[in-house]
Parts: structure tokens; sequence; C-alpha cells
């Protein structure tokens, strides 16, 4: 079973236009000072597009740390 790994915006190189203005919106959305179920919403928009379109709902968020290289089941000892 190949495991894919998903996408995430930080690992984007050359991001078009509209994918680094989803980035801004969503990270600028806390501090305008809006409605929190206003802000929800944005965001909550915006997960789902990037799940429907790019296939990983938390495409704008921090990319999960890793400890080192994947391993496959023949370079453990």
């Amino acid at each position: 079973m190949v495991v894919e790994r998903p996408k995430y915006f930080s690992d984007m190189q050359d991001a078009t236009e509209f994918l680094k203005s989803l980035d801004q919106t969503r990270r600028l959305s806390t501090r305008e000072g809006w409605c929190r179920a206003h802000i929800e919403a944005i965001q909550v928009a915006i997960d789902q597009y990037a799940e429907a379109a790019l296939g990983n709902r938390e495409f704008f968020l921090n990319k999960p740390d890793s400890i080192g290289p994947r391993r496959s089941r023949s370079d453990i000892p």
C-alpha cells in the first residue's frame, strides 16, 4: 500500500495568486475583530475548498513536524 503524503501550502514553490490570497485571508481573519461566527464560517469555507480542490483539508495549516525522513521496512534493523 503506497500512501501519498498530503500537500501543504508551505511546500509549494510557486503558488497561484488565488491560493496566496486564501492563505492570507485565513491567517488575517482572526486579527480583524469580526464576529466569531463569521470568522469560523470563512475558515470552514476555505478548508472545504482546500479539501475538494487539493485533497487536504489542512492545506493552509502548518505542516506536521517530522523527526526525520520516512523509512521503509527494509531500512529498519
